[in-house]
């Protein structure tokens, strides 16, 4: 009951049904609307201030705070903008993706050690295992955990915190990416050169073949077939 309050409130506010600045109804009226007690919408709401989509003052009531105050990577908050604007959700991981992993890249050369590279090795060895079979959801929960091992060899705990957090973005972006017939084998290429990169230690190929992955992605995005899929 609580996460299904807290989803209608969520999707209300990320959709614009509610405005920036724009008070809740009172608490009886919306709680009777949503059909249920006073006491579950108040802690929804209090789910969705820690969020940073709503905002409780005394006097003034609740109201919906500006875009820039929400927490943009809380998984919820994640997935009501993939419902609501997949395309802009797309747009903004792959620019995150630009800015984010090509430098992890170029620092996991540098510092990733035995134990980073075994994990990106053990990560690409799934992503291989995964593509000889059916389906794609094997592989892009491996090539998932490639790219959480790669922010986490970076040593940079803030990166390895990310990835962690855009999870869901993500997941969306690589089941555009995949969908053409040899997007997955070809996509193994460009991983292998980041881990081989970061195993010889070589910071400017291992930052050029993170790039060269999400230049891949993109591509293969744009001439995905078919409308955006959900990724549940």
């Amino acid at each position: 009951m609580h996460q299904r309050v807290v989803d209608e409130l969520g999707r209300r506010v990320v959709s614009g049904a509610w405005q920036p600045g724009q008070a809740l109804p009172v608490e009886e009226a919306l709680a009777g609307e949503i059909g249920v007690s006073r006491g579950v919408l108040r802690e929804a709401v209090k789910a969705l201030v820690a969020k940073g989509l709503l905002r409780v003052r005394p006097r003034t009531g609740t109201r919906v705070p500006p875009p820039e105050h929400w927490n943009h990577l809380d998984r919820d908050v994640l997935r009501w903008k993939q419902a609501e604007d997949p395309g802009a959700l797309l747009r903004d991981t792959g620019e995150l993706r630009r800015i984010v992993e090509p430098e992890a890249a170029r620092l996991a050369a540098g510092r990733a050690g035995s134990d980073g590279t075994r994990a990106l090795y053990e990560a690409l060895a799934a992503m291989e295992a995964a593509a000889a079979k059916p389906g794609r959801d094997e592989y892009i929960e491996a090539d998932l955990a490639f790219h959480r091992a790669l922010l986490n060899a970076s040593g940079n705990r803030l990166l390895g915190s990310l990835g962690r957090a855009v999870d869901i973005a993500l997941e969306h972006s690589f089941l555009l990416s995949t969908r053409t017939p040899g997007a997955v084998e070809a996509s193994l290429a460009p991983h292998r050169a980041i881990v081989d990169a970061v195993a010889a230690g070589d910071p400017a190929a291992a930052a050029a073949a993170a790039l060269a992955i999400i230049e891949t992605a993109e591509r293969e995005i744009a001439r995905s077939p078919g409308p955006t899929p959900d990724p549940g």
